[in-house]
């Protein structure tokens, strides 16, 4: 890590003008970042082809895409224009993407290839590599990307002075690694991969992204601040090169950098939709909205957050979303109404329709909690009732991460519903196995977390049900891998307080306020005045 460390410096504080005397250009605004990718196509586009890939490689698909569209008019028998259309058709980190046209761009290039003696073996490596996404054999998308990843370990082998196929690489493995594998195995290596291609390259937009995609999770975060906090300087002109080092921001509960990087996403994905054809521009924009939402509620922004809802129940309907729009969709407004603890509005949520089955289940989980807190408990066994068919509709897609995350979310609205027929012991059952199923997973990349942790459900029936104790080491274990959350750390503060560990609730409450602001949050104010009363007692 020293030598990243080094290159954050470097870019964060060496002059600019040295910084474009060293690396031959300036930082401008409309620059996406850095990329020398080698083909046989005619020289003069090889300007073109390295914006094309710079653009691939910070998911800017639409734009890549139409990059990639303009070489191949410019040169037909340009096989590796073929190429990267068929990659900006395949979204492997969100599995949604358009599989029929990606295929048929991939058939070009083979064709392309076949009948192009000037095509080198490295660019038939490439292809022949995606072609295992666009197989046609009746298997899944997730067998078709472990092939896809063990094709690109072999370029990457075949060929170790082109950095382009490490790269790519590193991708695959971050894409490939499984929810399950709490070692991290797949995302130590692709670090491994990409770190010292970094110091060579510290400019160059996919490693710094797909760095932070590889250390997006609890144990390896901290490990990829330093690549966080400059990829967005690598490629301003990127709504997603804005909005990824946020991942990270929210791993390690950093607020106001992770508004930052979305207000600055939001707005250039907002600015995208003006020329784009398809959805994925407001997909972009509604997934860093997602999580500002989040951020606002962690620091205590109320208003700021409401004011993030109310702009996406205003926005216009836009064809061809995807899963990523869609989630937000349905988590911007079950976070508002949950995280704040307004359990009527969340019991009058519409339910996101005819989407993906764990979108729409955020809807129902949030209708389902909110309706069992405010005692509609019919409503409530309804939502319980519509997880479990959604659950079982994930699994019937073979789609065992999502059908496993929902049956959380059902077992956390079984949960209330026990608490509040007062069955207390089977409430803290549901919630327990919970708890050990969502942590038996990461999250997924579509989101910034959970609306609410179960474990920190978990620890608000604990002191619900007067196990101070018990529910104090529940919070803790909630802050360990999700940092600063609100709700966790008040809660946390109220735990120790009725614990009678008034030291512990005031370091509580003493962060709370470090990580919070204003008093738009009622509790936030609480654990002020509380703060006030324990030194006014000493």
């Amino acid at each position: 890590m020293r030598s990243l460390t080094a290159l954050v410096s470097v870019l964060l504080f060496v002059p600019l003008t040295l910084c474009q005397k060293e690396h031959h250009h300036a930082l401008s605004e409309e620059e996406v970042g850095s990329v020398h990718f080698s083909t046989s196509c005619k020289p003069d586009l090889a300007d073109s082809l390295s914006r094309a890939v710079a653009l691939l490689h910070s998911f800017q698909y639409e734009q890549a895409r139409q990059a990639f569209t303009e070489i191949a008019g410019r040169e037909p028998q340009c096989a590796m224009a073929q190429w990267g259309i068929a990659m900006s058709h395949y979204h492997g980190m969100w599995d949604n993407g358009n599989l029929a046209a990606g295929r048929a761009a991939l058939e070009k290039a083979k064709q392309i290839a076949a009948s192009n003696t000037k095509t080198t073996a490295r660019e038939n490596a490439y292809i022949e590599a995606l072609a295992e996404i666009y197989r046609e054999d009746g298997k899944g998308i997730g067998v078709h990307a472990q092939a896809f990843e063990q094709r690109m370990g072999a370029l990457q082998a075949a060929y170790p002075q082109d950095e382009e196929a490490a790269i790519f690489h590193a991708l695959t493995l971050a894409v490939t690694a499984p929810k399950t594998d709490k070692t991290f195995a797949n995302q130590r290596k692709c670090g491994e991969i990409l770190e010292p291609i970094f110091a060579r390259q510290p400019h160059h937009p996919g490693i710094a992204h797909y760095i932070i995609h590889c250390y997006d999770n609890p144990v390896l975060a901290e490990q990829g601040l330093g690549a966080a906090r400059v990829y967005a300087r690598i490629a301003p002109a990127s709504a997603h090169a804005n909005h990824m080092p946020s991942h990270l921001f929210t791993r390690v509960g950093s607020w106001d950098e992770s508004i930052s990087s979305n207000i600055k996403s939001a707005e250039l994905a907002a600015a995208a939709e003006a020329t784009s054809m398809n959805g994925e521009a407001r997909d972009q924009r509604l997934h860093a909205m997602d999580y500002m939402e989040y951020a606002y509620l962690q620091s205590g922004r109320v208003n700021k957050a409401k004011a993030v809802l109310e702009e996406m129940t205003s926005l216009p309907p836009v064809g061809g979303l995807t899963a990523t729009g869609g989630y937000a969709l349905a988590a911007i407004p079950a976070r508002y109404a949950i995280e704040l603890g307004n359990w009527e509005q969340a019991s009058r949520i519409r339910p996101q329709e005819d989407g993906a089955p764990w979108a729409e289940a955020i809807s129902w989980t949030a209708i389902g909690i909110g309706s069992a807190r405010s005692k509609n408990l019919e409503r409530a066994g309804q939502a319980e009732a519509k997880l479990a068919a959604l659950r079982d509709a994930a699994a019937k897609q073979d789609n065992s991460y999502w059908s496993n995350q929902i049956e959380v979310e059902r077992r956390e609205v079984a949960a209330w519903i026990a608490q509040q027929n007062g069955k207390s012991a089977d409430a803290l059952q549901l919630m327990r196995s919970a708890a050990e199923v969502e942590e038996s997973m990461d999250k997924a990349s579509v989101t910034p977390g959970a609306i609410t942790p179960a474990r920190e459900i978990l620890a608000e029936l604990l002191l619900l049900q007067h196990h101070p104790k018990e529910s104090l080491a529940e919070y803790a274990a909630v802050l360990k891998t999700a940092p600063n959350r609100f709700n966790a750390l008040y809660g946390a503060g109220r735990a120790a307080e009725a614990a009678g560990d008034a030291s512990a609730a005031a370091n509580y409450f003493q962060k709370l306020t470090e990580v919070a602001i204003g008093d738009e949050r009622p509790e936030l104010k609480t654990a002020r005045q509380k703060l006030l009363g324990e030194k006014a007692a000493r």
